[in-house]
């Protein structure tokens, strides 16, 4: 198993603090967000990961190159890092040649929340946060009979139970071919402004997705100031 960690991005939202430094360099308790996360992979026993970089990528590299932490790790180059995250995960396409976690870059998270994903049983499965309810932003996954058929800010009609999603997707190497197919219908059509989670409308129709429920463990997604602020006051103290 290896991971794919998705951290091209501006995070145009928190301009204040990116105008200077990518959005996975920001320090929590003295360790970055990207440093955290490739620790936890290390703790895990995952030893291989490809990240995607693009806006102010020499800074990224720089970070990996100081902090060795049990993980042999790939650059790849998103150009186009100012479109559509569908646009990273594009870029990874040939890197998915194992089965994967495909991590957003910016989740400040307890270890035992990417453990449970590791360890799920399921072959294909996406962590879900059952105690959010959308008010907003939020992506959040959509289940139907036990199955995710979303992943989407925009909830479908019909639905069992939803949950925020985390930020992280497993994917067992037999089925990337998929989620690769998936990409490359919106790919052809120019849709580069898309987020990679709609993009993945067309995967969760073929192929069964499950998912693990992590409600009560601490976790934010770093996209607004306000989030910053939960991160430091809510979620660091319980790491």
């Amino acid at each position: 198993m290896k991971a794919v960690i998705l951290a091209a991005g501006v995070g145009k939202r928190l301009w204040p603090i990116t105008q200077h430094r990518p959005k996975c360099l920001i320090e929590f308790g003295g360790r970055s967000l990207l440093h955290r996360s490739l620790e936890t992979l290390a703790w895990l026993g995952i030893r291989r990961a490809d990240i995607v970089v693009g806006y102010k990528q020499e800074m990224i590299r720089e970070a990996v190159r100081q902090h060795h932490c049990g993980v042999a790790v790939n650059f790849l180059v998103n150009e186009g890092f100012h479109r559509g995250s569908i646009s990273s995960l594009w870029v990874a396409r040939e890197a998915l040649d194992d089965d994967v976690i495909v991590m957003d870059a910016d989740v400040l998270f307890h270890r035992l929340i990417l453990k449970r994903l590791v360890e799920s049983s399921h072959p294909n499965a996406l962590l879900m946060d059952e105690t959010v309810v959308q008010t907003g932003e939020e992506c959040m996954v959509a289940v139907a009979g036990e199955r995710v058929i979303a992943l989407s800010k925009r909830l479908p009609e019909r639905y069992d139970v939803a949950g925020e999603g985390v930020g992280f997707l497993r994917v067992r190497r037999a089925d990337t071919p998929h989620m690769i197919a998936a990409l490359q219908s919106f790919v052809d059509q120019g849709a580069w402004g898309m987020e990679y989670e709609d993009a993945l409308h067309p995967f969760f129709q073929t192929v069964r997705v499950g998912y693990e429920r992590i409600g009560g463990l601490p976790w934010t997604e770093i996209d607004f100031p306000e989030d910053v602020k939960k991160a430091e006051r809510d979620v660091l103290p319980k790491l």
